[in-house]
């Protein structure tokens, strides 16, 4: 199968701190944790590593570990992050034709705390990939392309979704849009006008929810009523509350049957460490997370949305796509980094065997 991803790249510098060379406060009244960090003060790290990263990379090593045929769309500077991107590439078989080299800011980078529960604090400059312009995606990119996997599009960027997902869909190929909170938030109605061209949309729960009021402003769907599936104490979580924001709650299954009724069909929900969720026009499923030692969360949902995405794309099927997807973000969360967790193909199938999937649950639309 070909492949062809785009999106964000970067270089990530990941820093470990032991839990007492840093501080953690808990808010009573939020459901926010902070890391503090003394004005001033050097902070001994256990250990600090380099490694490259950004949703495109990540989604692109993933399919190549799986012996997919990727190529990638990112924007680079001619500088040492950028070439470091180059080299990633290179080792990973990993198409280059379609890299852009030629950005006036520098190469994506991103500095991770890891401290405590391993959920890291980030700090991003986005640089080169907030400049891709529509002038850059051509046609021809999507040439006997079978799976289009479009990631989180930063800044200016974000305005070559449309044509992107056009252009994927006149090519016949598959397309799995993953974008970001930025620009679900900034660019709702163009994100909305282009359902129509996907065929794979992946969130997580919070950016889920923050497309729920947009739907419900849409839709005559009264989004304060009753969320709940059903009166099932042993529901999944997002089948009990439904997504959304604060005064603007929808079920789950209302959310899915208007999103699947504007193109995309199958929308899949991811919410952490409990699992993840698959609508389609007949039924919700619910795939339960597998347990893993946390040594990081970046790049467990790229690895998530890319797996799931290429199963499909590979005709495997929903349930072994779900599964091989679960098993892979277990990986990649017990490692630092977003992608030296991620499994082959023969190793997700193993894994798969070995898993507990009591939880696994299909539920009628």
């Amino acid at each position: 199968m070909k492949a062809l991803t785009l999106g964000g790249a970067t270089v990530d510098i990941i820093a470990s701190v032991s839990d007492d060379e840093i501080e953690r406060m808990t808010m009573h009244n939020a459901i926010t944790n902070f890391l503090l960090l003394e004005e001033g003060k050097k902070v001994e790290a256990e250990n600090i590593e380099t490694h490259t990263g950004g949703g495109a990379i990540n989604a692109s090593v993933s399919m190549a570990q799986l012996g997919i045929d990727v190529s990638c769309v990112v924007k680079l500077a001619d500088d040492i992050e950028g070439h470091m991107v180059l080299k990633r590439l290179e080792e990973k078989s990993i198409g280059k034709k379609w890299v852009l080299s030629n950005a006036d800011l520098p190469t994506g980078c991103a500095v991770m705390v890891s401290s405590h529960v391993r959920n890291p604090t980030i700090f991003v400059a986005r640089g080169a990939n907030t400049l891709l312009t529509q002038d850059e995606i051509k046609p021809e990119m999507f040439k006997d392309v079978e799976l289009t996997y479009v990631t989180g599009l930063s800044g200016a960027s974000a305005d070559c979704f449309p044509k992107i997902v056009k252009l994927a869909k006149a090519a016949e190929s598959l397309v799995v849009a993953n974008p970001g909170i930025r620009q679900l938030s900034s660019r709702t109605q163009s994100f909305w006008n282009s359902l129509q061209y996907i065929d794979v949309l992946v969130m997580n729960e919070v950016e889920a929810g923050q497309l729920v009021p947009f739907v419900s402003a849409k839709s005559e769907i009264d989004a304060n009523r009753p969320c709940a599936y059903s009166d099932d104490k042993k529901l999944p979580e997002l089948l009990k509350k439904g997504v959304g924001v604060s005064g603007t709650m929808m079920g789950l299954r209302e959310f899915t049957k208007i999103i699947n009724s504007l193109g995309p069909a199958r929308l899949l929900v991811t919410n952490g460490k409990e699992g993840a969720y698959l609508g389609t026009n007949e039924q919700i499923i619910f795939c339960p997370a597998q347990k893993a030692k946390v040594m990081g969360t970046a790049g467990a949902g790229d690895s998530f949305a890319s797996t799931f995405a290429s199963f499909i794309g590979l005709g495997k099927g929903e349930e072994l796509a779900l599964k091989a997807a679960s098993i892979n973000s277990a990986s990649v969360v017990s490692v630092m980094d977003t992608q030296s967790g991620l499994l082959n193909h023969d190793q997700l199938l193993s894994g798969i065997e070995k898993a507990d999937w009591q939880k696994y649950e299909c539920y009628n639309l």
